[in-house]
């Protein structure tokens, strides 16, 4: 089969491949250089019916795997067929094709020669979906169809549109009465379809003088804290805080100071039992010292 070093179904692939068909009689060929391999998919005849249901009979009944190695190499071009209605999408067509493969060896693992129907026929399902499952992940960076609906916009829009510009209110209207979608749901799939996947960052290569020409998001995002005065505002006030809680503390009487500072400011936070035994007094002394300076310390602070 058509290989993908690295693919994130490389093992799926292999792993249908050893299931469905010897490892060693399949179709190889460098995804380096595809044309090689459609062109020695498309040297295999095309299969008649009685010879498709001979070898589908063989594997339903038997498990014969040379008859479904068999099947499988005879529909390679029919694959490519279809991987190919999807090269609008930006994607290698090596991958694409892969993905189709890999459909085609379910469908070829589950077709029953009794329904009266041929292999191309049944397989075409399993092997769209296989692509459109690969195509809505690798797009792009950001899912743009994760509904049902969504998916069907997504890859009948192009279809539907007559021509390259927008379409207007009357051709949304046909759209969406004929995908049975509402036309604000095509309005926001035209508009996803013709919008780039952006960086929210600039690009780090970017000086200050290009900054200027170069948008992204994080420039022109809403902040609730934009505003200088309301900053300078906010420092102050907590500027303001700090003095007054200092202030508070060196009022407080030495123990106090110093439980609080145990307690409260240390990294490692001494406990009850601890500073009961360094002053000598109760753990439950130590909890009312305590209790009793940080009221203080709050009235300070409000004030």
């Amino acid at each position: 089969m058509l290989s993908k070093p690295k693919s994130t179904k490389e093992g799926k692939l292999a792993r249908m491949s050893k299931s469905i068909m010897p490892t060693q009689t399949h179709l190889s060929v460098s995804t380096a250089n595809v044309d090689s391999y459609i062109a020695s998919a498309y040297q295999l005849p095309v299969l008649d019916a009685e010879q498709e249901h001979a070898l589908a009979i063989r594997l339903h009944e038997h498990n014969d795997l040379d008859a479904a190695r068999t099947l499988i190499l005879h529909h390679l071009r029919f694959v490519v067929q279809v991987a190919r209605g999807y090269s609008g999408y930006g994607l290698p067509l090596a991958d694409l094709i892969q993905e189709g493969n890999i459909g085609l060896m379910k469908a070829v693992k589950k077709f029953d020669p009794h329904k009266g129907v041929r292999l191309v026929s049944f397989a075409v399902h399993w092997i769209r979906a296989e692509i459109h499952e690969f195509v809505l992940r690798n797009w792009r960076i950001v899912k743009i169809a994760t509904t049902k609906a969504q998916r069907k916009l997504f890859f009948n829009l192009r279809s539907s549109k007559k021509r390259l510009a927008w379409l207007n209110q009357q051709e949304v209207e046909n759209v969406a009465k004929e995908l049975g979608v509402k036309p604000v749901e095509v309005l926001e799939m035209e508009k996803r379809l013709s919008s780039p996947d952006l960086g929210f960052d600039l690009p780090e290569q970017v000086d200050d003088d290009e900054s200027s020409t170069n948008y992204s998001p994080a420039t022109y995002l809403t902040s609730d804290s934009a505003s200088p005065a309301e900053q300078l505002e906010q420092n102050d006030w907590q500027a303001h805080q700090t003095q007054q809680l200092q202030t508070a503390l060196q009022e407080l009487d030495e123990r106090s100071r110093e439980i609080i500072a145990k307690r409260w400011l240390a990294e490692k936070k001494t406990t009850l039992q601890d500073l009961a035994k360094e002053y000598d007094i109760s753990a439950e002394r130590v909890r009312q010292l305590e209790s009793n300076a940080i009221k203080k310390l709050k009235l300070a602070v409000a004030t």
